[in-house]
C-alpha cells in the first residue's frame, strides 16, 4: 500500500510574508532568547504555552528521547497530542543553547538554526531547532528534534570513562576467552559481521552488553572482499565514518570495496568485538519470556546453543537473497546465468557475450568493468534509472554536511536528522534540478540513445529512491559516457518473454543470444532468511521493513520490529553509524528496567 504524503511545504519568505531578512542578525542572542523562554514553558508543562513558540504548521521530529520511537508530528494539533501524553512523564530539563548560526541555503529561505542540550528523566538528550522570521520582524520556531544521547549513570565508556588500569600479560588470554563465552552466554546475538553487525556491537560494548556476532565468512570483510572486483563506494569518506574510529585524513574519498574490508577487519580487531567467523545461525527459537535459544554451527560442524534475551539481524535490506527474476525456458538456455553477487571479475568472460540485466549502481560498473577488459557487454534496461554524477551532485547532496571543513560525522547525523524527512525531500526537489543541470550534458547524451531516466520519487533525487526501495540509481563515476558512446550497449524497447536455447526472447519478438546473462537485479527481502531460521511464526509478525511511513520515518529498523526483543540493524555506512546508538540504547534501558517496550508511543 502506498504511503499517503503529507503536504511538506518549505517556509519560503514568500509565504511567510517577509521580504528580506539581514544577514548579520545576531543568531546565538535571538536563538538563546527563544530557547530560554521555551525552557520556561517547558518546565511548568505549560502547553499552551510551549505552542505560542511555533507556526502553526511546524514540525517536531523525536529520536527516543520522549517517545521511545522515531515519530515525527506535524502542525499545532499533534504536537499538542504529544505534548499532552508525554511532556510531564518525560521531566525535561536543563535546556542550554550550545550553538546558533544563521543559514540561507537559497534566496527565499532562511532560518537560524539552534543546537542544544537537555536532560530527561533518565537520559541525557541534544536537540536542534530552526527559527523562521515572521511578518513582523520577529522569529518563531518551525522544527524542533529531539534525541536521546545517553543514559544517565550508563554512559559509553569513552573518553573519561575508558579503563585506565594497566594490563600486563593477560589481555590475550582475557580477550579470547571472553570471544568464546566459556563462562556465560551473550546478552546479545548478532546475526552477520558486516558494517551494520560491527556498529551496534561497537556501541553494546561500550555500554557494557556483551554481544557476540557470528559471521558466516571465514574473514571479516569478507562480503565486500568477495563482490565483484569493480566495486567502490559512490559515497563521500565523510559521510562513511564509522562509530569512534573515523578513517585516516588520508583516506580517499570513495573506497575501493576490498579497502573496506581490510577497515572492517581491522576495526573490529581495534574495537574488541566478539565475533565468530566460519560460523552459522541454524536455529532461533523464541522461548515464553521472550528471550531466545540459538543454535549455532561452527565450521568442523560442531555446535553450541546460546541463551540470549536479544537478537538482532544485521543481514542487509535484502537479506544477502540476490534477487533472479524467473522467466519460462530456463532450463533450455544453454549459457551462463548468475546474480551479479556471485560476480568476481570480467576477467572471466573474456572473449564472451554479455547481457548485464538492470540499469542501477551494480550494473553500471560491471559493465564499465567488462568495457575496460575488452568484454562486448549489453545492459538491459528494465525501468527508468536516476543518473548523477559523482562530480557534481555529492558537493551539493552532502557538501554541508559530510564534506571537507564541515560538520563532524556525528554533528552532521543530528543537523540532518533534524530536519523532517519530508522537509528534507522538498529542499532535494530543488537540489535534483540543480544537479541536473549541471549534469545537463550527460543527461541529453543518454536520453539521446534511449536510455529511460527519472529524477528520483516526485523529483527527490537519489535519496529518496534509497528511503523507499534501497536503491534505482547509479552514481556516475564514468560508465555513463560509455554508455553514450556505446562501449556499453543499451537494450530497453521490449520486456523478457523467455529464455531460448542462445538467450532472450521478448515480447515484441525481437531476441537477444549472449554466453552469459548476469543478473544485476539487487536483493529479495530478509524475510526469507528470518522464515528459514526463526520460523513462519516469527517471520509472520515482522512488521513491514524499510519504506517510509506516514510521518516519514523509514520502517522498522533500529526499533521494534514487531517480535519482542528482535531487532534489524541495517543501512549505509552513515545511517548505521547514527542508528546503531539508538539499537543499543533502547537494549541497554531494557536491561537496566529503564524502558518497557509496551511504553513506546506508536
Amino acid at each position: 500500500m502506498a504511503t499517503t504524503e503529507p503536504a511538506a511545504i518549505l517556509p519560503t519568505l514568500d509565504r511567510l510574508g517577509v521580504k528580506s531578512v539581514p544577514s548579520d542578525v545576531d543568531a546565538p542572542k535571538v536563538a538563546a532568547l527563544w530557547l530560554d523562554s521555551l525552557a520556561q514553558q517547558v518546565s511548568s508543562n505549560n502547553i499552551d504555552g510551549i505552542l505560542s513558540h511555533f507556526t502553526d504548521d511546524a514540525w517536531w521530529r523525536d529520536m527516543l528521547a520522549l517517545t521511545w520511537e522515531f515519530r515525527t508530528f506535524h502542525g499545532a494539533t499533534n504536537i499538542r497530542k504529544l505534548l499532552a501524553d508525554r511532556l510531564a512523564p518525560a521531566k525535561l530539563s536543563s535546556f542550554k543553547l550550545t550553538s546558533a548560526k544563521f543559514e540561507s541555503p537559497y534566496p527565499d529561505l532562511a532560518w537560524i538554526l539552534g543546537q542544544f542540550t537537555f536532560d530527561s528523566d533518565i537520559g541525557l538528550c541534544s536537540g536542534i531547532f530552526r527559527l523562521i522570521p515572521t511578518a513582523d520582524g520577529k522569529w518563531t520556531g518551525f522544527t524542533f528534534y529531539t534525541n536521546l544521547e545517553d543514559l544517565k549513570g550508563f554512559e559509553e565508556k569513552i573518553g573519561p570513562r575508558r579503563n585506565f588500569l594497566p594490563n600486563h600479560g593477560k589481555w590475550k588470554d582475557e580477550r579470547e576467552r571472553e570471544k568464546q563465552f566459556l563462562d556465560k552466554d551473550p546478552t546479545v546475538l548478532i546475526v552477520g559481521g558486516g558494517q551494520s553487525g560491527l556498529d551496534v556491537a561497537a556501541r553494546l560494548k561500550l555500554l557494557d552488553i556483551p554481544a557476540l556476532i557470528i559471521e558466516k565468512n571465514a574473514r571479516i570483510g569478507d562480503q565486500w572482499r568477495f563482490r565483484y572486483q569493480a566495486l567502490c563506494l559512490h559515497d563521500p569518506v565523510w559521510y562513511d565514518h564509522m562509530p569512534h574510529m573515523p578513517f585516516p585524513p588520508s583516506w580517499p574519498v570513495y573506497t575501493p570495496a576490498h579497502k573496506l574490508a581490510g577497515w572492517l577487519e581491522y576495526y573490529a580487531e581495534a574495537m574488541e568485538l566478539n565475533i565468530w567467523t566460519s560460523s552459522t545461525v541454524t536455529k532461533a527459537e523464541q522461548d515464553a519470556n521472550n528471550e531466545w535459544n540459538v543454535t549455532v554451527e561452527k565450521a568442523d560442524g560442531s555446535t553450541r546453543v546460546f541463551h540470549v534475551k536479544h537478537l538482532v539481524f544485521a543481514i542487509g535490506l535484502g537479506g544477502n537473497n540476490p534477487n533472479i527474476p524467473e522467466f519460462p525456458g530456463r532450463e533450455e538456455y544453454q549459457g551462463q546465468v548468475l546474480h551479479s553477487i556471485f560476480h568476481n571479475s570480467a576477467k572471466d568472460h573474456i572473449g564472451k557475450k554479455v547481457l548485464v540485466v538492470g540499469a542501477c549502481t551494480s550494473a553500471h560498473d560491471i559493465c564499465a568493468d567488462y568495457v575496460e577488459h575488452g568484454v562486448d557487454v549489453t545492459m538491459y534496461q528494465r525501468d527508468t534509472t536516476y543518473i548523477m554524477s559523482t562530480k557534481e551532485g555529492m558537493p551539493r547532496v552532502f557538501g554541508h554536511l559530510w564534506w571537507e571543513g564541515a560538520y563532524g560525522p556525528d554533528e552532521a547525523d543530528r543537523v540532518d536528522a533534524s530536519l523532517p524527512i519530508w522537509l528534507n525531500e522538498q529542499l532535494h526537489k530543488r537540489i535534483t534540478v540543480e544537479i541536473a543541470e549541471a549534469d545537463k550534458a550527460t543527461l541529453d547524451g543518454l536520453k539521446k540513445v534511449g536510455f529511460k531516466l527519472n529524477y528520483g520519487h516526485e523529483g527527490g533525487g537519489f535519496l529518496s529512491l534509497t528511503r523507499r526501495r534501497g536503491g534505482g540509481y547509479y552514481l556516475d563515476v564514468g560508465a555513463s559516457q560509455l554508455v553514450i558512446d556505446g562501449k556499453i550497449k543499451l537494450k530497453n524497447d521490449s520486456r523478457i518473454k523467455r529464455y531460448t536455447k542462445t538467450g532472450f526472447e521478448f515480447e515484441d519478438g525481437s531476441t537477444f543470444d549472449a554466453d552469459v546473462i548476469l543478473f544485476a537485479t539487487g536483493f529479495a527481502s530478509p524475510i526469507t532468511t528470518i522464515d528459514r531460521i526463526c520460523g513462519a511464526d516469527v517471520a509472520s509478525r515482522i512488521k513491514p521493513i524499510w519504506g517510509l511511513s506516514e510521518e516519514g520515518e523509514l520502517r522498522t529498523a533500529w526499533r521494534d520490529s514487531g517480535v519482542p526483543n528482535f531487532w534489524f540493524m541495517m543501512g549505509n555506512l552513515a545511517w548505521c553509524r547514527f542508528h546503531s546508538k539508538h539499537l543499543a540504547l533502547q537494549i541497554k534501558a531494557q536491561e537496566e528496567g529503564l524502558f518497557r517496550p509496551e511504553a513506546r508511543y506508536v
